[in-house]
């Protein structure tokens, strides 16, 4: 092992270089199976159906406040999971809730949050098959905590994963990159700092569809812990290749960046919801983006940049023609966002 440290810390759980080593030091070292692929949002199970392979996987949710512009932790445990799902080629099918509720918390909350599981879950067609609740003493808890587990069926002719990646390849993200981390984190009002921006968190099921019916599709992620800027580091590790973007096409709204400047954030770092990112083949890069436009929740897709042999590490050019490595995220600036 090379962890350093003793104890666990926010930062092992922030998407970055911190939860990476903790994943693969402990947890894949004591489970490695071939079914555990680190990398991967879903496990592809060997079992088939009529309808394709059957992909699972499972989330937990911890999101401070319970609620937030946009959304709350049921409606964003939902679409979590199954865009967990979606990214991986899968059409989301059943649900599992496991519910930890603290002591004190007011009925009235967690009926909405309730409500939100259940609105979010007719709307992508996903069923709540299995379910466990349990409660514990107050002060024990963050009010309520969800765990989600969720299974689909993906066309066992779709080979994604980071594997596929090649030099080359362009880097295509479906919308505004950072809306989530920063509603929350202005939901919480602890910097003195209001603002009407909603959470992105919604389902990715029909970007991903649309995705899946291009040709040289490699791999889709969904940007949450970590932002987009982890997202490329993963990549850099997994497929051993470099990653270039340039600054000026990643789209970031104007308030997002706003709040970013004024509190030293990084906007590629902020956690999206509703966002996917996918790596395409570079000739066929121009028809993916045009398809994702097409689609309301893809209007401001954009290509950020491309894949390339070297530098194996993640390069921003900026709006001056500059250029700066982004290094891996290490400490946790907004922890609990999902």
């Amino acid at each position: 092992m090379t962890m350093q440290d003793t104890h666990v810390s926010l930062a092992h759980g922030n998407g970055g270089r911190y939860m990476r080593e903790l994943i693969h030091e402990i947890f894949a070292r004591h489970l490695a199976n071939p079914l555990l692929d680190t990398e991967s949002d879903a496990a592809v199970l060997p079992w088939n159906t009529a309808d394709g392979e059957l992909a699972f996987t499972t989330d937990s949710f911890t999101v401070q406040p319970i609620e937030f512009p946009g959304g709350n932790i049921g409606s964003l445990a939902v679409h979590g999971t199954t865009n967990d799902l979606a990214v991986a080629g899968a059409v989301p099918k059943y649900l599992s809730l496991g519910v930890l509720l603290e002591e004190g918390l007011e009925f009235a909350v967690l009926e909405r949050v309730v409500a939100g599981i259940a609105q979010a879950a007719r709307e992508i067609g996903v069923v709540v098959a299995a379910g466990d609740t349990k409660v514990v003493r107050r002060g024990e808890g963050g009010g309520i905590y969800l765990n989600t587990s969720g299974i689909g069926v993906r066309n066992p002719n779709l080979r994604l994963g980071m594997r596929e990646i090649r030099a080359g390849d362009a880097i295509l993200v479906s919308g505004p990159v950072g809306d989530h981390g920063i509603a929350v984190m202005l939901a919480r009002e602890q910097f003195g700092l209001r603002g009407d921006l909603q959470s992105d968190a919604a389902s990715v099921l029909p970007i991903t569809l649309e995705l899946a019916r291009c040709k040289g599709l490699r791999f889709m992620r969904d940007p949450t812990r970590g932002g987009i800027a982890t997202v490329m580091h993963e990549i850099v590790h997994a497929a051993g290749l470099g990653v270039y973007l340039d600054e000026t096409q990643v789209p970031v709204r104007d308030s997002v960046r706003s709040v970013c400047e004024m509190l030293g954030y990084d906007p590629y770092f902020l956690a999206c919801e509703g966002r996917v990112v996918a790596i395409i083949a570079a000739e066929e890069a121009t028809a993916a983006l045009a398809a994702v436009r097409a689609l309301p929740s893809g209007r401001d897709a954009a290509i950020i940049g491309r894949i390339q042999e070297q530098p194996k590490r993640l390069i921003l050019r900026t709006p001056l023609g500059g250029e700066r490595v982004i290094e891996e995220l290490e400490d946790d600036p907004l922890p609990r966002i999902c």
